[in-house]
């Protein structure tokens, strides 16, 4: 094993364990996204054709903001421990130890999300067939939202409350995987082809994987040395 991998799995795990072990926080995602969207048949009514043209852009708009709910908390912790300092003194390269904690992220927010959608899919009157297309979406629009999202992070880790100017700079960057990822669910509970909107998401999610922990590394350093 390589020492760059070596370093990544050893931060992945340890990111993961503390994930746990804050079951609390790993949990207000998943509830958000729970409530929310089941509040939605109680505000406009059990219609199942109403339900059904919405259920897309809600359930993505809902996975949205369930992803921007706990960012803040993505670097947060080892800000305040010094870990952070002293994964920015090391000699090891500060691309893998970012990588491995927005992978570590994903599982424990993004990932829960998209196995919970098709739960929620059929409360929303979605069609069976469209359930595939919301998986893969979700899988793929949640994974390159929680990339971006930890450039702002990064961004605003010195910061006592950075939550809102996390939202104000990523914000942008999510409006066109949110377009495309609904898109996607719409098009296939329509049982149309839908394979070009899981491209582009796939696309998308290639270029952050290679720039945003790049990004990243370099605003941890500029809000933790600056």
């Amino acid at each position: 094993m390589t020492e760059s991998s070596s370093l990544f799995w050893s931060t992945f795990k340890r990111d993961l364990k503390l994930a746990f072990r804050h079951k609390g926080e790993m949990m207000n995602p998943l509830v958000f996204f729970l409530i929310a969207i089941s509040l939605v048949p109680l505000a406009l009514g059990p219609e199942p054709a109403l339900l059904m043209r919405i259920a897309p852009g809600i359930l993505w708009v809902m996975a949205l903001l369930a992803t921007l709910l706990s960012l803040d908390n993505l670097f947060r912790s080892d800000f305040d421990d010094g870990t952070l300092e002293q994964l920015l003194i090391s000699p090891h390269p500060l691309y893998w130890s970012v990588l491995a904690k927005i992978f570590a992220y994903w599982l424990a927010t993004g990932l829960p999300l998209m196995l919970l959608s098709p739960l929620l899919g059929v409360m929303l009157s979605l069609p069976s067939s469209a359930f595939i297309a919301l998986c893969c979406s979700l899988l793929l629009g949640t994974a390159a939202m929680s990339l971006i999202g930890a450039v702002g992070a990064a961004l605003t880790v010195g910061l006592r409350k950075g939550g809102l100017l996390i939202s104000l700079i990523v914000m942008p960057l999510y409006v066109p995987i949110l377009i495309f990822g609904a898109n996607a669910v719409q098009d296939a509970s329509l049982g149309q082809p839908y394979s070009m909107q899981l491209a582009i998401l796939g696309a998308v999610l290639a270029i952050a994987l290679i720039l945003a922990p790049l990004a990243a590394a370099g605003a941890l350093r500029v809000s933790v040395n600056g």
